[in-house]
């Protein structure tokens, strides 16, 4: 497992003093209250005020002081330390953590390896078998299983290609 995890992507400037507006990775953007470091472009920042509202955070955070910083780091990741990150309720998970996971059948059969997640209201799996990426969504009856510390996403094989684009 990583030790940082992606919560959102810098969208632009907010106004004149340096707020940022994010677009969060998250469930739910009101998490990021809980955060009082962030990193962007690999440097640490300590937040300073957040707010939320239309579906985005907005981030207040020392070191950027005016619209010309903001501007900088527009369009980049950011992190925070998986420790500093509330766990997950159960059978919820970072997206971190599926990636690379096997896709494998009830049966035991390995249909490949999990490359993305595209947030939706189901979550569309991107999973590559044999060179070719099929994509599904990680819906009740498709997805009967996770285990991410074996590494292992279970599904119903005849739901799985019911579902699958291929």
């Amino acid at each position: 497992m990583t030790d940082k995890l992606i919560v959102g992507e810098v969208l632009k400037p907010q106004g004149i003093r340096g707020e940022l507006k994010i677009k969060p990775f998250t469930d739910d953007a009101e998490v990021f209250r809980a955060f009082s470091d962030v990193q962007i472009g690999g440097v640490s920042y300590k937040v300073l005020s957040v707010r939320t509202g239309g579906g985005a955070v907005f981030l207040g955070l020392k070191g950027v002081a005016d619209r010309n910083a903001a501007e900088l780091l527009r369009g980049r990741e950011v992190t925070v330390l998986r420790e500093d990150a509330p766990v997950p309720e159960e059978g919820r998970y970072y997206i971190a953590d599926l990636l690379g996971c096997a896709i494998v059948t009830q049966e035991g059969e390995t249909l490949g390896t999990l490359t993305d997640v595209r947030q939706a209201a189901t979550d569309i799996y991107t999973v590559n078998m044999d060179g070719k990426e099929v994509l599904f969504p990680a819906a009740d009856g498709v997805v009967t299983a996770v285990d991410v510390n074996a590494g292992r996403i279970t599904v119903d094989k005849k739901r799985f290609y019911e579902v699958a684009v291929l």
